[in-house]
């Protein structure tokens, strides 16, 4: 068969060949595309959620609800690391499709930005649970590395929170010029250092009286037999 015959067969090959790869493209970085719009959806509940805990002005509650809220946070990191690196999931790879995988996908990426708005807004409180928390710190690191690598804090006001995060929390280290912007004379909403740590004292009195009462309760019984003799 005569060469010059098979040459626009073989390019319409190659055309095509192209084609559907510019066409997977197209798929995952649309998948990504219509996951940073709803990342921005989910932010602005966020802020909402945030901007309600700042204005309860009352640090008690505040550093009660913290303490949940970092547990369940932190606990939805962790269950969201294991789902991505048992499927092996690069960050930078395509956007994944299966619904398991994508939950565990947008609950990293989400809860780690969150966690950095608590942390940049409420630093002394975070700093209390997470710099004795080896695991938190563990799971943060991984959370912002994966974060840093999916493009949906490449552009937009959500760009710096991983930076600054990292800087506050001692992560990475401190530029020269590193501020925290949320920080103010009064620091972090309390109207001074001792407010703070006098709400921080009576929290932990009542924690050590609810252990100890914790405690009693799972002491030994005297059986029903034993108290009748």
């Amino acid at each position: 068969m005569d060469f010059l015959l098979i040459c626009p067969f073989l390019l319409v090959l190659l055309l095509s060949r192209d084609s559907f790869a510019d066409l997977e493209k197209q798929r995952v970085d649309s998948g990504l595309e219509i996951y940073k719009k709803l990342f921005e959806v989910k932010r602005k509940d966020q802020m909402n959620a945030l901007k309600n805990l700042i204005e309860l002005n009352d640090v008690n509650q505040q550093y009660k609800i913290i303490d949940i809220m970092l547990k369940g946070l932190f606990k939805v990191l962790e269950d969201s690391r294991a789902v991505l690196i048992a499927a092996d999931v690069p960050p930078d790879g395509p956007f994944p499709q299966d619904e398991k995988i994508k939950d565990a996908y947008s609950h990293v990426v989400e809860n780690t930005a969150f966690f950095g708005d608590v942390v940049l807004r409420f630093p002394k409180i975070v700093h209390h649970y997470f710099d004795r928390n080896s695991n938190w710190n563990s799971l943060i690191r991984w959370g912002i590395g994966f974060c840093n690598l999916t493009g949906v804090f490449e552009q937009g006001p959500h760009s710096q929170v991983l930076g600054l995060m990292a800087q506050e929390l001692g992560i990475s280290e401190k530029s020269p010029d590193y501020r925290n912007p949320f920080k103010t004379d009064h620091s972090e909403f309390f109207p001074s250092a001792d407010t703070f740590q006098k709400a921080l004292r009576e929290e932990e009195k009542r924690r050590k009286k609810e252990e100890k009462r914790k405690e009693i309760r799972k002491g030994p019984r005297i059986s029903r037999s034993q108290s009748e003799l």
